[in-house]
């Protein structure tokens, strides 16, 4: 759909922007309530944003050199409810680059991530 061309660059900037800072709070604000984390041989069911919160929180250690992120972003699926993004990940600084698939979904409050699935760097 025309009309979220730029939904999904509009929800990345502001999500890396909270990742460079470090925001916990921030980044927890970008995930629906209930969401779903699937990594491998891991399902994370998202109940309440203190969960993410705390998840992310913990992980920065792992980030703890990177100074700059660029999310590359290809839209794979859009409807006026759900769009489904492809993001690389590149970090400068020393973190291994990532792969994710999101599935962002309108709810009240906006654009949040519903789903997120790792996946292979390509």
């Amino acid at each position: 759909m025309n009309e979220n061309k730029e939904v999904h660059r509009q929800f990345f900037d502001t999500y890396t922007r909270a990742l460079i800072d470090r925001d916990a709070a921030a980044i927890a604000d970008h995930y629906a309530v209930p969401a779903l984390i699937e990594f491998p041989g891991q399902r994370i069911l998202v109940t309440e944003a203190a969960q993410t919160e705390s998840f992310f929180a913990s992980a920065f250690g792992q980030y703890s050199g990177v100074t700059e992120v660029n999310a590359e972003v290809t839209v794979a699926a859009s409807t006026d409810h759900s769009i489904w993004a492809d993001v690389t990940w590149k970090y400068q600084g020393g973190a291994p680059d990532e792969r994710n698939m999101y599935q962002l979904v309108r709810i009240e409050d906006g654009w949040k991530i519903a789903v997120l699935t790792p996946l292979e760097l390509g």
